[in-house]
Parts: structure tokens; sequence; C-alpha cells
């Protein structure tokens, strides 16, 4: 009785804890949905302070204090002399090399936070600067991936060199976005290629009508609809529709030509993808690396900064998450109070 008693009071106290907090979340995006939409923030990391940090940091673990001594009296004459060097040139800034992550989805919606960075980097871009792209995306949609290539091509435009490093994979609409650069790194074993197009269209036309369900479709245009998911699908429709697959492909392989025009495009442009080690005897990517080679090599000889362009939460979020974890610590303490008898 008395487990019983403790039971339906904790229930109790729950339950009006949990109601609680969905009407403050309600409220919550109640108002938010009046308020304008947050705007997001740039991130800049020096990625050359933090090598530097993490070599320093090795070498004081890893080394006598004798030899560490010795080795922070040449650090800070190496600085000097660098300082010194540079007062006696005339007045230039140092390049630098910007740095900028992206990881494509389907519908390739992290494009808005792609222009923003790009836009962030023209917008302070010396001349000597370069930019490297770290692309990591299987592709998606035509129009989504369209547009992140031609955000990456404003480098192109304002003679900014551009490189892109494929760490794990970059094919269809992700290889679309690598071929804009100067120069492809790819890992040994990254899928890189698959210039293709693809479109697959489930069809319930037939169990609609063993249920007796009818569906009706009203169009202006003979092709305002080829294909339809619910609908009886005509020859014509698929005739059509494969000729729209067929010109988005020659625009894909136009695209393709335009910025590496050395390809064999009929050998490349059949869909297929390829790893690394046979792109770079393709044609395909230029030479065999990971992005972190690149980018620690260039750290110990320039300036180089990571860009991102992040999303604020909105407090809506912040509350819905913070309930979240009040209301799993409160289930869990119940939990190891009240264990079962064994």
């Amino acid at each position: 009785m008395e487990f019983l008693y403790e039971y339906g009071l904790f229930l109790a106290k729950a339950v009006t804890i949990v109601v609680a907090i969905i009407a403050v979340v309600i409220v919550v995006l109640a108002s938010s949905m009046k308020q304008k939409a947050e705007k997001g923030e740039l991130k800049l990391t020096n990625l050359s302070d933090n090598l530097k940090s993490l070599k320093h940091d090795l070498k004081e673990e890893l080394l006598s204090k004798k030899a560490f001594k010795a080795y922070e009296k040449q650090l800070k004459a190496d600085e000097k002399a660098k300082e010194k060097e540079q007062k006696d040139k005339v007045e230039e800034l140092e390049p630098k090399v910007f740095v900028v992550d992206f990881k494509g989805s389907i519908d390739a919606n992290e494009v808005a936070s792609l222009r923003e960075e790009i836009s962030a980097i023209l917008a302070i871009a010396e001349k000597g600067d370069e930019v490297i792209v770290n692309v990591e995306s299987g592709g998606g949609m035509v129009h989504g991936y369209g547009l992140a290539s031609s955000q990456l091509d404003r480098l192109r435009q304002a003679e900014i060199p551009l490189s892109i490093c494929v760490d794990k994979v970059a094919a269809s609409g992700g290889y679309m976005m690598a071929c804009v650069a100067n120069k492809i790194y790819s890992a040994p074993f990254a899928i890189v290629g698959s210039i293709g197009v693809v479109a697959q269209v489930p069809n319930f036309n037939r169990l609609l009508k063993k249920h007796d369900i009818d569906y009706e479709q009203h169009t202006a245009g003979d092709f305002k609809r080829t294909l339809t998911i619910f609908g009886e699908n005509t020859d014509e429709g698929r005739v059509k529709f494969q000729q729209e697959l067929e010109e988005t492909h020659v625009l894909f392989k136009a695209f393709i030509a335009k910025y590496r025009p050395e390809l064999d495009i009929a050998k490349v442009a059949t869909g297929e993808h390829w790893y690394g080690q046979q792109a770079i005897e393709l044609g395909l990517v230029d030479e065999i690396a990971t992005s972190d080679d690149v980018i620690m090599k260039l750290a110990n000889e320039r300036t180089v900064i990571k860009v991102q362009y992040q999303l604020k939460k909105k407090l809506s979020d912040k509350i819905a998450h913070g309930a979240s974890l009040s209301f799993n610590a409160i289930f869990n303490k119940f939990a190891e109070k009240n264990q079962p008898l064994k």
C-alpha cells in the first residue's frame, strides 16, 4: 500500500510538472511564430593558432624540462626573427587560407549557410588569399546542388583560388560542386563521380482501384505532370519524363566539361562512381590527400581560418530541450528509488 501511495503521489506531481512544461512551451512557440526568424552568427576559428597550441602542449608533455626550455627559447628566437623580417618588408597583409565545411543533404538546404560563408570571405579576401571547401555529399536535388555550385563559382569569378577536399564522398551533386574548384584533393577511398541523373516514382494506382478509391488530377498543359504517384501513368508521360532526365544529364555533363575540359566526358559521365585512387587516373581529381594533410601543411606556412555560419537556436527550442532533460531526470530518479523487489 505504501508503494502505491508513493507511486500515486509521484505520478500526480509528474503529470502536473509535464502539463506545466507543455503549457510554457506552447506559449513560447506561439509567441516565437509572431517574431521574425532569428539570424545566424559567423564564427571564425584560427586553425593555425590551434595547431601551434597543440604542438606546444605535446612538447611540454613529452620533452624533459631542460629540452622543453630549449624548445621555448628557440621558439621565441624564431618569433623575433619573423617579426624583424616583417618590419623590414613593405607593409602588406599576410595571405590567408579560409576553410569551409559543406556536408550536404538530399535537398542541399545547407546552401543557406554556404552562401553566408562565401559572402563573408568575398567581403574580406585580399590578393593572395585562397579557399578550401571540404565537401561531403552523395548528391540530391538538381536545383539545390546547382545553387551550391554557383556559390562556389562566385569565388572563381573573384579570381580567388579554390580547392575542394573530398574525404568520404562527392558524388552526383557533390561532384557538381567539386568540379568548380581549381584543384580537387581526394582521400584514397573517397567515392567520386556518379555523373548521372536518377528519379524513382512509386505508383499506387492499382492499390487505389482495388479498394474502389477514385483519384482525380486536373492540369492545364499537356506535360504539366508527366508521371504521377496516384493516377494511371501513360506511355506518353513516361517518354516525356525520360526525355527530361536526358536533358538534365546533358546540362550536367556540359557543366562538368566547362570546369574540367580535359575530362573524357563520354567515359566518366555514365553514372558510375570511382574511388579516389581510380578517379585520379580518370582526371576526376588532381591529388590524393586528406583534408587534414592539406590543412596542416598550410597551417604551418600561413594563417588558416575556418569560417562557419551557425543559425542561432530559438528560445522555444532551448526551453523544449530543457523540459525534455528535466522530465528524464525526474523519471530516472523515481525509477532508481522504486526498484522492483527481487
